[in-house]
């Protein structure tokens, strides 16, 4: 079964000397990077957990009574939601504007609200964790309203020891603000 959201377009495969919006279809939301390696394999890890409360579950449904196996197939689809989710995480595009998507929350700002998008040098979380280290970090800035953060660092699951590809990927947010916004 093909995981469209793990896959990125063949577009960001290209040079540099392409266009730098290479989608077809402007009007569909994308993510202009690949989710990195430990993202990946975090939701590979939860989902090796899921198949096992999965077993567990038909265990105890032919030993036990029905409601407890009902209880750990629940868990089971949390687990499997969760992996999903961790995967969908991250910043995505289209002609309408810009969506962070975060674990449990999800935040869309028309292109027209956006004021300036630029890649600065600050102390960045490392993996998401309390622990700061310095890097870079794509910040937002919106004409109104509470300001976005950092949309993306170099340290965080999907671009750690991949500076390359976060410069490919802060480069090509700034294309779309630049093509549909004030920017």
């Amino acid at each position: 079964m093909p995981l469209p959201f793990l896959t990125a377009d063949r577009a960001f495969d290209a040079t540099e000397d392409d266009i730098a919006l290479p989608f077809d279809d402007h009007d569909r939301w994308r993510r202009p990077y690949r989710p990195g390696p430990y993202r990946v394999a975090a939701a590979a890890v939860l989902l090796l957990l899921a198949s096992f409360v999965l077993l567990a579950s038909v265990i105890i449904a032919f030993t036990g009574g029905p409601v407890e196996a009902l209880v750990v197939l629940v868990v089971a689809l949390l687990v499997i939601a969760s992996a999903l989710r961790m995967l969908r995480m991250g910043v995505w595009v289209s002609r309408a504007g810009l969506r962070r998507v975060r674990f449990l929350t999800t935040a869309t700002v028309p292109w027209p609200q956006i004021e300036n998008v630029r890649t600065v040098q600050q102390p960045v979380r490392w993996l998401g964790l309390p622990r700061t280290v310095q890097g870079q970090a794509l910040l937002v800035s919106r004409s109104a309203g509470a300001p976005l953060g950092a949309l993306l660092t170099d340290h965080d699951a999907d671009f750690l020891a991949r500076v390359e590809a976060f410069d490919r990927a802060a480069d090509t947010v700034e294309a779309w603000a630049a093509e549909y916004g004030r920017v």
